[in-house]
């Protein structure tokens, strides 16, 4: 018998007897593990016997020995190993659904006849072992044609016959040798934003190449170095004609595309781009150059056209940065929702779950999410509680609580404890769909004032090259030889591209800010209007307050019974009513940490009076008194919600004062308006004591009672009649034709749909500070518009001049031209935080 010798880390790697006993220091052989004195797991592999700690560990080596792949035990780093729940050779529940037609097409796509892709990550992977051993195991899949396993990000991109192999398959061939896989879907919108970065990037690291190279072999020139052979010269100038190549071709090649594109349809638009002065520019003098060196006299201008290139395109990089940054509100709308979710198969009646993909299920399905799941459709919380974090749709960073009855939000996440909801919405029903479809139409849609710059701009390019071939009409009289190259510099110096950028980087970073604090921008004028804006409208309930009462007072009439005894029985009464009061005495208890008293009988409810059981009474002044316990009417105070009485066959009990909850960031919004001699007014379909007290409260002086849906539109009209310019703030039916007619509108996103239908905003966010520095970033963004295109202006007076006067070599004009279209990109970029 042999004694056995232990690889710190490591499998043994001796022969042993079939009677061998296991030493207690002995190595597992997969993970290198200890191995247990009473664990007798081994097994014959290639003539050899191993000892396994467990049976996963054994039926792993079992496979990879089967495959012809054991020289993965002589690759691998010693006493690594991945973890594995699941090594049987058939395919768990859990991953049948990703063989579904529907989420095939959603983790695959075609490529050629009859073959798919996709792209895998691939868990625990921890060394080059981990990854020769899974790309030569999946490429041993019957069906499966390549397989590439990428080690830094480790993504699997896996080419495969749907007819042979499958998607299921595939994940769960991964797991029979120890590792995690699951498809990777990447957000269209980031890989689209990345793949633009990085060819940017790209031509703009070959045009630095380009310039640094042609700019040593000019230096010479520069010098004005006499020494240097005319052999010499000649040589670096073909050698600067061959780098600028692909400087032009490359680098410079979508220039020439849009300029082109935007000349073909000069006809129908009678505009041109700003790329088509950039692109003559660079045409001219490359052609010019040639022209130059092939005759052996005259500027090369390869230096200038490589130089401008770069600089261009470190601009246009710049900008692209901050464009998607502006756009991350809304890229965050994009998130993936869960490809799969565990629903009921017969809910209430079984708590059995099938793991199914999201777009098999239907409105009444039954789901249960987890602890950190993410809910994938629209629904009602039908058992459990949770806290949920809604930050991705309101702007609010609280987690909110949920109780059952409460509405789900697809995109939400669970944080707290398991629930059970009850599908009301799915696809594009749901509201993360609406939002996503309102951002999508607000960001193609365009404001007024950037559709003015547009058409300056394009007119100017006209301008710009009229100019630029008068001036060289009148150098080819005075001095020929300057003439090419004033005209290149008048093309390149004078380039619109500040004039273009100055009003789309500003919409778009203020619009993403907004965004981001819960203020979702549905029509593109709102940014601009808000500047004008000389008086606020608003409605109250549901808008300055929440419609949502709160106990504030209880007035107590015998002294045997105290406070949170006659709060107690009330909640007693209430409990199970779902009238706004009756939540408002639960959350009473509940933040009191008092428990409803139990009265022993059935409540009964008295419709329109109030509630009896166990002898006692809760309801109105008018239902009490008709009771015979109150003979005198109490008076309310004017801004009450509502009062409720307590009594019992002794009598009155105690009596419990509502009032309205004030909506949070009500005094900013107002501050916001008094700072900048906006007029508020409130007006409302309540009655004129209540409308009177709320005004007070707020410090309202303008305020209006008793309006209907008309009057409302009506008070509208008359403020724009008298060349007002309104900002209108609602939330129900009621307030659509306010909203319809305003200038600009918001509507509280937990109002009326019809009242969001008609807004120009939606304040996804239950709080009005969004409103208020939503008002603020409106002069912000003025502010920076006017100075970029300040800055336009004044660049593009000294520069056409100077270059027309043969002041500025092209070279110098690129560089004026680039930092000018920087500082403007920068400037907007400064608008990205509120």
């Amino acid at each position: 018998m042999c004694s056995l010798s232990v690889a710190t880390g490591g499998p043994s790697e001796n022969p042993v007897h079939p009677q061998a006993k296991v030493n207690m220091t002995q190595a597992c052989y997969h993970c290198g593990n200890d191995v247990a004195a009473n664990t007798h797991l081994k097994l014959e592999l290639g003539g050899t016997y191993r000892f396994f700690c467990c049976s996963g560990c054994m039926a792993i080596a079992q496979t990879i020995h089967g495959e012809g792949l054991e020289v993965f035990y002589a690759r691998r780093v010693p006493g690594e190993r991945p973890d594995v729940d699941d090594v049987s050779e058939a395919i768990p529940e859990r991953l049948l659904p990703y063989d579904d037609p529907l989420l095939l097409a959603r983790f695959t796509k075609p490529i050629g006849d009859a073959q798919l892709e996709t792209t895998l990550k691939i868990e625990k992977i921890r060394c080059a072992a981990c990854v020769w051993l899974c790309e030569h195991f999946i490429r041993r899949i019957p069906g499966v044609h390549d397989v590439q396993i990428n080690y830094a990000t480790q993504k699997a991109h896996i080419q495969f016959d749907p007819s042979q192999a499958s998607l299921a398959g595939l994940l769960h061939a991964i797991e029979r040798i120890g590792y995690g896989a699951w498809p990777f879907e990447p957000s269209l919108a980031l890989e689209k934003a990345k793949k633009e970065r990085r060819q940017l990037l790209t031509r703009l690291g070959v045009a630095l190449l380009g310039m640094m190279q042609v700019m040593m072999y000019a230096w010479p020139t520069y010098l004005g170095d006499s020494d240097i052979s005319v052999e010499s010269e000649l040589l670096l100038n073909w050698a600067s004609w061959v780098l600028t190549i692909p400087v032009m071709v490359y680098s410079a090649g979508p220039i020439f595309q849009s300029a082109w594109h935007s000349i073909r349809l000069f006809g129908s638009s009678k505009m041109l781009g700003m790329d088509v002065p950039i692109a003559l520019a660079l045409a001219l003098a490359f052609i010019a150059g040639t022209i130059n060196l092939v005759k052996g006299s005259g500027e090369s201008y390869f230096d200038s056209i490589a130089m401008f290139v770069a600089f261009i395109l470190g601009a246009r990089y710049i900008e692209l940065l901050a464009r998607q940054d502006a756009q991350g509100g809304a890229e965050a709308l994009a998130k993936q929702l869960p490809a799969t979710c565990s629903r009921y198969i017969d809910y209430p009646d079984s708590a059995e779950l099938k793991s199914v993909p999201v777009v098999q299920c239907h409105v009444g399905d039954y789901l249960r999410i987890p602890p950190g799941g993410v809910v994938p459709t629209d629904g009602n919380l039908v058992q459990g509680e949770s806290s949920l974090d809604e930050s991705l749709l309101t702007g609010e960073s609280k987690p909110i609580e949920k109780n059952e009855g409460d509405t789900l939000y697809a995109g939400t996440h669970n944080i707290q404890n398991p629930f059970v909801m009850q599908i009301t919405a799915v696809g594009q029903s749901t509201r993360i769909a609406g939002i996503a479809s309102l951002l999508e139409n607000a960001l193609l849609a365009k404001p007024a004032v950037l559709g003015l710059a547009e058409k300056w701009a394009g007119h100017f390019v006209l301008f710009l090259i009229a100019s630029a071939v008068l001036s060289t009409a009148v150098w080819l009289m005075i001095d020929p030889s300057k003439a090419w190259t004033v005209l290149v510099a008048v093309l390149v110096a004078s380039c619109p591209c500040a004039l273009s950028l100055a009003v789309p980087t500003a919409m778009a970073a203020s619009q993403g800010a907004v965004t981001k604090l819960g203020l979702l921008i549905v029509r593109a004028h709102v940014m601009e209007s808000l500047v004008k804006v000389t008086d606020i409208v608003l409605d109250k309930t549901g808008t300055l307050t929440m419609g949502e009462p709160e106990l504030k007072e209880i007035e107590l009439f015998r002294p045997s019974i105290d406070r949170q005894m006659a709060l107690s029985i009330a909640a007693g009464l209430e409990e199970g009513q779902s009238h706004p009061l009756a939540m408002a005495f639960l959350r009473a208890v509940h933040q009191e940490k008092i428990t409803p008293k139990l009265l022993g009988t059935l409540v009964s409810n008295q419709l329109g009076c109030g509630v009896r059981a166990g002898g006692f009474v809760l309801g109105s002044q008018a239902w009490m008194r008709s009771l015979g316990h109150i003979n005198l009417v109490m008076q309310s105070n004017s801004g009450e919600y509502g009062a409720v009485f307590l009594a019992d066959e002794q009598g009155l009990i105690a009596r419990f004062v509502f009032l309205d909850t004030p909506r949070a960031g009500v005094n900013e919004l107002l501050a916001m308006a008094k700072r900048r001699s906006i007029t508020v007014h409130m007006v409302s379909g309540d009655d004129a004591a209540t409308v009177s007290w709320w005004a007070s409260h707020f410090g309202i002086t303008q305020f209006h009672s008793g309006f209907s849906p008309e009057g409302k539109y009506a008070f509208i009209e008359a403020l724009q009649a008298d060349g007002r310019i309104c900002l209108a703030i609602g939330d129900g039916i009621n307030d659509a034709p306010l909203l319809a007619k305003a200038n600009v509108s918001v509507a509280i996103g937990s109002g009326s749909p019809l009242a969001s239908a008609s807004a120009d905003a939606i304040l996804t966010a239950t709080s009005l500070v969004p409103l208020a520095k939503a008002l603020l970033m409106a002069d912000r963004t003025k502010a920076v518009i006017q100075q970029s295109l300040l800055w336009a202006f004044v660049y593009n007076v000294v520069a056409i001049p100077v270059a027309m006067m043969g002041w500025v070599n092209p070279w110098v004009a690129g560089i004026g031209m680039a930092l000018s279209s920087l500082a403007v990109t920068l400037n907007a970029w400064r608008l990205r935080k509120v």
